[in-house]
């Protein structure tokens, strides 16, 4: 098909063929050849290149970063609207910790930037994800347990909406899309820049500990019970690594929001209760040195992984005896995340991400896609305990996931919501 690129996007269009194409085509873990990638700079040119789009009929999708699990922010012969030209961070209010950051930014230099004026925000695991497809879904980062998602955090929110409408939404003006766009995953709009309400936080206190866990001494179910209770200042995950029947080594990471050592200590000591220790470390470090800017790089396909997840009420013995039925299949790595704290403070029905109860989130990992048959497979036993799930940690992106992800009162709602705001589903939805 030939594509007509309008007078204010003539420098704003790669195509097959050229020299920025092979960097711009693809995303982290799926290798795309979409048949345009357009690089706006402005809600204006974002306004264009939809209405380019709408010209062609051909299938969107939009990044911010392109570190998505699914391969969503790309596509084989369509439209890719790559916001990665728009990447301000500014604090606009100090006094208030207002920080406006469009939504191309990555998560490195928001903390690198943020860290100047002593303030930080809770995001992602990895400097390179961008800001705008972790503030849509969710935002499952490092702060969690003290200051709850990183939609919990977001006062307003600038759009480009379907029919080209360049507006601001925050709990006053049009409430509705702004309780969709804190969970609906960018199904609903362009957002190109965020304001958030940032945190006063400069450096935090992080342990990593080697445990060897089993089933036999309830290690899964301690550590559980353990961060059901513990200071919300400690947010933990567990990587899984396979051993004998009914045991693992634990890689067992721990963030405390704050920097007292002795208070700090006190809290990661229970985590080296779960077992033999077999390599522990701790230091204090600023916010910013978990999400670096050195993690940035192009995103070529090169981590060809496959994600499953879902969250549970709670690790009970059942959820542990399949857990390390999971870890038993050498192919698959599994990683346990802590949830509860600040999350709960919010009410389900607050924003359209709906899960707000649980304990922990499990993430089941392969790589190749000649292993997903073995991940379904191994994690269908385990599947029926969850509860809700996680739309950023999925490898699809699809009806599965969508059911699990949004119960079905906020399915419905988002339904609605979407007929409203993009009646003719130019913007890729799950199947809500």
């Amino acid at each position: 098909m030939k594509i007509t690129v309008p007078p204010a996007l003539a420098d704003r269009v790669v195509r097959p063929g050229s020299p920025e194409y092979r960097l711009l085509r693809s995303t982290y873990t799926r290798v795309h050849s979409p048949a345009a990638v357009i690089l706006p700079r402005s809600p204006e040119e974002v306004r264009a290149a939809l209405e380019m789009v709408h010209d062609t009929g051909l299938p969107l999708a939009v990044r911010s970063g392109g570190h998505s699990m699914s391969g969503r922010s790309s596509n084989d012969g369509g439209i890719v609207i790559d916001l990665s030209g728009l990447h301000r961070v500014d604090v606009v209010d100090r006094g208030r910790r207002l920080v406006r950051i469009e939504a191309g930014a990555r998560w490195g230099r928001v903390a690198r930037t943020l860290a100047e004026h002593g303030l930080a925000l809770s995001s992602g695991d990895h400097g390179n994800v961008g800001v705008g497809g972790l503030a849509t879904a969710g935002g499952i980062g490092w702060l969690v347990r003290k200051y709850g998602l990183t939609i919990d955090r977001l006062r307003a929110a600038e759009v480009v909406l379907a029919d080209g409408t360049i507006t601001t939404v925050d709990a006053d003006r049009d409430p509705e899309l702004f309780w969709g766009l804190r969970g609906g995953g960018g199904t609903l709009a362009i957002v190109t820049a965020f304001v958030f309400e940032a945190v006063k936080i400069t450096r935090v206190a992080v342990a990593q500990l080697q445990v060897e866990v089993s089933n036999a001494r309830s290690s899964l179910v301690a550590w559980d019970e353990y961060l059901r209770t513990a200071p919300r200042e400690l947010t933990a995950t567990m990587t899984l690594f396979g051993g004998r029947k009914g045991t693992a080594t634990a890689q067992l990471t721990a963030v405390y929001a704050g920097d007292d050592p002795s208070t700090a200590s006190r809290v990661f000591r229970p985590l080296g209760d779960l077992g033999p220790v077999r390599d522990s470390a701790a230091q204090l470090m600023p916010y910013r040195a978990l999400v670096p800017v050195a993690h940035e790089h192009p995103n070529v396909g090169q981590q060809d992984s496959f994600v499953r997840n879902g969250f549970v009420d709670k690790l009970d013995d059942d959820v542990q005896r399949r857990v390390f039925g999971l870890t038993g299949a050498p192919e698959v790595l599994v990683q346990i995340r802590a949830l509860g704290g600040a999350i709960g403070d919010v009410d389900e029905d607050a924003t359209a991400f709906a899960h707000r109860h649980q304990s922990a989130m499990i993430v089941g990992t392969v790589w190749g896609a000649g292993n997903i048959v073995t991940l379904d497979e191994s994690i269908t036993p385990l599947a029926r305990h969850f509860t809700g799930a996680y739309v950023n940690f999925d490898a699809d992106g699809d009806r599965a996931i969508a059911d699990l992800a949004f119960p079905l009162p906020t399915r419905q709602r988002l339904a609605r919501l979407k007929h409203r705001v993009d009646p003719n589903g130019l913007f890729p939805a799950y199947s809500v």
